[in-house]
């Protein structure tokens, strides 16, 4: 008997007291044909989250940093994979059988491929996400010998990663720590000469109702504020005050965007001491996704 081939991509999860959802997650990764090492990093649960995954599944290996790296773990946990790829998922989310396979296929036929954003099919019956539309519509267009449109937005538990790109760029920024931090990512990618492009026929799912997990509190706020922050860190200052002007503006009526800006200003000495304009091809591109779409 042939030995099976060594693994071309893995499967980085960050959790945080979703036990149950996660063991969930892991049964469907652990089950796919191309039997993909998993490594679980344990954002500081209090649950007995990994414990309970090294008692049903001895062969994932877990991580526990001892505190909340937030959106970081996934880079503390593509650190400690040996595979050339590097798939995410979320706690509550998992992939296709053979989308990972075909991910490998595309990373192996574009040297240049650095970011492969996926279809995400939402909770039991398999609902498109919106993203999925957004994202085959991109507006930047699809550049010659790439396998699809080129985006710089992707759900992160739908991406697969050439894992030394993704390391090589820093991976996720530590001064967003959760909530939008694709998108500096994405930058970061297409300014080191990688590509980021979406492909349809990649499906990861997401089923977020399944699982009896609280839902997370402040989603929105945390939004704002990475958005905000991004904006910091690798925009002009013109783009960034008057994006910080727009969050002020819309504080006035709104507790959410109040809360954003005050948390933004709070990390904003730590993004400016990282500050790292963008190239300029890579600022036309954020500026092409700011204009409003075309009337049909």
């Amino acid at each position: 008997m042939s030995a099976r081939p060594a693994p071309r991509v893995g499967v980085v999860v960050i959790t945080r007291d979703r036990r149950r959802s996660l063991l969930r997650t892991v049964d469907a990764l652990v089950r796919l044909p191309e039997r993909p090492p998993v490594v679980v990093v344990d954002n500081g649960s209090s649950d007995g989250t990994a414990a309970a995954v090294r008692a049903r599944h001895p062969g994932v290996r877990v991580l526990s940093p001892g505190r909340n790296l937030g959106a970081v773990g996934r880079t503390y946990g593509a650190a400690a994979l040996d595979t050339p790829y590097v798939a995410f998922s979320d706690d509550d989310s998992w992939w296709e059988p053979g989308a990972l396979a075909r991910a490998a296929e595309l990373f192996d036929a574009h040297p240049r491929l650095g970011l492969v954003a996926a279809s995400t099919l939402v909770g039991p019956s398999g609902a498109p996400d919106p993203l999925n539309a957004e994202l085959a519509h991109s507006p930047l267009g699809r550049e010659p010998g790439l396998p699809g449109p080129s985006v710089l937005g992707f759900l992160a538990c739908a991406a697969v990663l050439r894992r030394r790109a993704f390391l090589a760029v820093g991976g996720f920024h530590p001064v967003l720590h959760f909530g939008a931090e694709e998108s500096l990512l994405a930058m970061d990618l297409v300014a080191a000469g990688w590509a980021v492009v979406h492909c349809a026929e990649l499906i990861a799912r997401h089923d977020p109702e399944s699982g009896t997990d609280r839902p997370r509190p402040g989603r929105t706020v945390r939004t704002r504020r990475n958005a905000l922050l991004t904006a910091w860190l690798r925009r002009p200052v013109n783009a960034a005050l008057a994006q910080t002007a727009r969050l002020a503006y819309e504080g006035v009526g709104d507790a959410d965007s109040r809360r954003a800006l005050a948390e933004a200003a709070r990390r904003l000495p730590a993004a400016l001491a990282r500050r790292r304009r963008l190239p300029p091809h890579v600022e036309r591109r954020v500026r092409v996704l700011e204009r409003p779409p075309t009337p049909p």
